[in-house]
């Protein structure tokens, strides 16, 4: 089999990675989101594509892949109805800011005509190929996906973005055994902190800044972290205070409409019951009238309604950043102490702030504990930037694994 890497090479976003054998198999087909859109090289129509989850790094340019062509699309249910929701607001947005689409409505359409939607352990048949789906940890109905080859045996894993290390309403990942392993290496070399000390110190500041008679605002990724916050604030007795608003609200309804694939489902119900939901500018009034906690999109502070919270916030107030904030972003702008873009124009914001790692990615030793319990001949890295990559592979080496970092564009030919 010839493995194409067409995008997540030596890079994180746009995970796009082909399995040209007996089929032709599209793992993922993502977009990156950076000061401009990039996309996956381009390839020849493929059989078959397997979204491992939602979050737009993976699934946002898979209707591409239906410009003339019919494949079939697995994934879970939550997948495709998150990832429908994130692709549309892609479009939305790219025809408010005036740039080509990369693929219509239309397209969007005939990959969930042709989406075949399956439970984690239930198996696919692709002729030669088997693939199975299995937990990954990450957000809800995240996939690794085992692809065993009937002629050879052997198995090739692909991990997706995973996290070994239980959430508030996730399993930890499912270990699966491989020949090949293709494994995200986001944040090789890198740790994160003690989840149960992150979540105290986070809650205690939150109170504190409500004692105080500020408000919280908390900006959050719409799909996983909004409804991992959201589900720690109730269980900490202060759902009450919370106002959700943006895509937050519509992607914590598809994740309530498919409980099965997260745990502590009730936590999370009991939480939407008790919590208000803006839909009025009555509400987004209430919220800024504190003290609160606003928990809304976009969690880079690029666009949503949080914007429009930024310069309404009373001086007792405190901004949560609770995810990576990407180069260039206003997340990392506020961060760097530089002006943001508001509106059209540069405005410093003067509230203070504070980072709260609350990643849904397996960390350095994850990393490592999953790849050793897989135990494969071959591990490929990708998704994670060039040099940690690089020096993650080198350290699998010593270990005694064969490893490979993939450039952009690369081949890598395997007896699988």
């Amino acid at each position: 089999m010839e493995i194409q890497f067409l995008g997540g090479a030596s890079e994180v976003g746009r995970s796009a990675i082909l399995l040209d054998g007996s089929k032709r198999i599209m793992l993922d087909h993502g977009v990156k989101l950076d000061h401009k859109t990039q996309y996956p090289a381009r390839t020849e129509p493929v059989d078959a594509c397997v979204l491992s989850h939602a979050h737009l790094d993976h699934s946002g340019n898979v209707p591409f892949l239906y410009r003339g062509a019919f494949p079939v699309t697995y994934g879970t249910e939550p997948t495709r109805e998150l990832s429908t929701l994130l692709i549309e607001d892609s479009l939305k947005i790219g025809r408010k800011e005036h740039l080509p689409p990369r693929f219509s409505k239309h397209d969007l359409n005939n990959m969930l005509t042709h989406y075949a939607p399956y439970e984690y352990g239930s198996e696919i048949d692709l002729g030669e190929y088997t693939v199975t789906l299995h937990d990954a940890g990450h957000i809800s109905g995240s996939a690794i996906t085992e692809l065993r080859s009937g002629k050879s045996g052997k198995t090739i894993v692909y991990t997706g973005d995973f996290k070994l290390e239980p959430q508030l309403l996730h399993e930890g990942a499912e270990i699966v055994r491989s020949d090949v392993l293709i494994t995200e290496t986001t944040y090789a070399g890198r740790e994160h902190p003690d989840r149960g000390e992150l979540i105290g110190r986070f809650v205690d500041e939150v109170k504190q800044t409500l004692d105080a008679g500020g408000i919280a605002l908390v900006p959050s990724f719409a799909v996983g972290r909004a409804q991992e916050l959201l589900a720690i604030l109730h269980r900490a007795g202060l759902s009450d205070f919370v106002f959700m608003d943006g895509m937050a609200r519509k992607a914590t309804e598809i994740v309530m409409r498919y409980g099965s694939f997260i745990r502590n489902s009730g936590l999370l119900r009991d939480a939407l019951d008790r919590i208000t939901v803006v839909g009025s500018g009555e509400h987004r009034h209430d919220a800024v009238s504190g003290p609160s906690i606003i928990l809304t999109t976009a969690g880079m502070l690029n666009g949503g309604p949080v914007l429009n919270y930024l310069t309404q916030l009373n001086p007792l107030s405190k901004i949560f950043l609770t995810g990576y904030q990407v180069e260039g972003t206003n997340g990392r702008k506020l961060m760097e102490g530089k002006p943001i873009s508001l509106d059209g124009r540069k405005e410093r914001i003067r509230t203070p702030w504070v980072y709260y790692d609350f990643s849904a990615h397996s960390g350095s030793r994850d990393l490592n504990e999953y790849i050793r319990k897989s135990n494969p001949e071959v591990v490929v890295c990708v998704h994670g930037e060039k040099l940690s990559a690089e020096a993650f592979a080198e350290q699998l080496k010593a270990d005694g694994f064969k490893t490979h970092v993939p450039r952009l564009g690369e081949s890598l030919r395997l007896d699988v």
